[in-house]
């Protein structure tokens, strides 16, 4: 038996546990530069603000309706999610964490009624984090994200759904008529994996539910979309063709980019900002254990400012030697960047991205009697200095040591990223830690 345990609205709920005055409240997340909407929280979709709306559309939700948005605060919700997968895995022997604010865990030999232990999950995870989280239990994944959706739905929306399936929804040990009336009442656009365009397919070939769909010929189905649904359906009906992967493996792309405050016309700026991003993919691709052999960069003017020219080139460096050392890979990040500089351009965007990504031990080494001279120091010194720059800033706070290029100066701090209505980093900075008076 599978679970699918989700925190509901996990930006939003981040920031209510160190607000609790947020409660209740319309509230959005806002993206870089906070130009968009997404997260919204349950009071705010009521007011009809939908996924990725611009905020000039709702900004005017401020006064009428009270609405208040908030900046993405993604260092903390990355860490308060670590919290929360962590409490989470000690109740199953196997998990695959799925998303930022979602894990699979699978239940097999665990002893026990799997609802109560859900129960219990969700507890724990509110008395020690604070985020709330709906539980769905089922025997495959996609009936699991389905129980999970039940679960939620049913206590934000009181009757669409028995207020039993509220908070904790196991699908596996209903009756095959509750089952059934669940699935009646489920849209078919609900299922993990159906899109907008499927949906409107299927609804156009008269499935509108997923009870409809699973009254479906599989065969038929197949080819009339793909192999995926084919699978889903497959699932629907309790086969399981989805397992949990909790050794996922490591990504084959590490992209970091952002877009300015201000745009940036300056070589040296932009210098900065692309060895800041190139630090920041670096140290991920140390964390999972991989070389990198060729590093891209890409810089674009935006094709909103009409009145501006426009320029959006990109340019591939390989590596003579893959490399994890933070010095290669802003060296070879600054030549990429430097061919495809010109001034004269409003550049609003850039980032860095790393790709041919290898393990350690699979490539050949070789002379590079041609390679610059960061690139041919000798591979010993590399892994241990990276890890000794590593536990620093683990411990001291990202860039407590960088690379000089790397380093924020003030002439450039206002093309940062705009996020003027963020939420102090209450979990990771000391500086930033929240004060309680008596």
């Amino acid at each position: 038996m599978l679970a699918l345990v989700d925190v509901n609205n996990m930006y939003v709920s981040c920031e209510r546990v160190f607000k609790p005055r947020l409660a209740g409240r319309p509230v959005v997340v806002l993206s870089n530069n906070d130009g968009a909407c997404i997260a919204r929280s349950n009071e705010a979709k009521d007011l009809g603000i939908t996924m990725a709306q611009p905020w000039f559309q709702v900004r005017h939700l401020q006064r009428s309706a009270g609405l208040i948005a908030l900046s993405a605060n993604f260092e903390l919700y990355g860490d308060m999610s670590g919290r929360m997968m962590t409490l989470a895995a000690e109740y199953a022997p196997r998990q695959e964490i799925y998303s930022i604010d979602e894990c699979f865990l699978d239940f097999d030999g665990v002893r026990g009624d799997l609802v109560e232990i859900g129960r219990d999950l969700r507890a724990t995870v509110l008395r020690c984090t604070g985020l709330p989280t709906s539980v769905g239990l089922a025997p495959t994944k996609t009936l699991a994200k389905l129980a999970n959706h039940v679960a939620k739905t049913a206590e934000r929306k009181p009757g669409s759904y028995p207020s039993g399936l509220a908070q904790v929804c196991h699908l596996g040990r209903m009756s095959r008529h509750a089952l059934d009336e669940v699935m009646r009442a489920t849209p078919v656009g609900d299922v993990w994996g159906i899109g907008r365009q499927m949906s409107a397919r299927l609804n156009e070939g008269g499935v509108h539910t997923v009870f409809d769909l699973l009254s479906a010929d599989v065969a038929t189905l197949r080819r009339q979309f793909s192999v995926v649904l084919e699978k889903t359906l497959l699932e629907l009906r309790g086969t399981p063709c989805l397992e949990v992967d909790d050794a996922p493996a490591p990504n084959q792309q590490i992209l970091c980019s952002r877009s300015f405050g201000e745009p940036v016309t300056e070589l040296p700026a932009l210098c900065e900002m692309i060895s800041q991003f190139a630090s920041r993919v670096a140290e991920k691709l140390r964390h999972q254990h991989s070389l990198a052999a060729s590093v891209q960069v890409f810089i674009s003017t935006s094709p909103y400012r009409r009145h501006d020219r426009q320029y959006s080139p990109r340019a591939t460096t390989p590596l003579i030697r893959p490399s994890a050392d933070t010095r290669v890979l802003i060296a070879a990040a600054l030549r990429a960047l430097a061919a495809i500089y010109r001034p004269g351009f409003n550049y609003v965007k850039a980032g860095v991205l790393l790709v041919d990504l290898r393990q350690p031990g699979s490539t050949q080494g070789e002379l590079g009697l041609f390679a610059e001279e960061a690139e041919v120091e000798p591979e010993p010194v590399r892994p241990s200095l990276m890890s000794a720059v590593d536990a620093l800033n683990q411990r001291f706070g990202r860039n407590a040591v960088a690379v000089a290029s790397a380093v924020r100066q003030a002439r450039t701090a206002r093309h940062d990223s705009k996020r003027e209505r963020m939420s102090p980093r209450y979990t990771t900075r000391l500086d930033e830690l929240p004060r309680a008076r008596a």
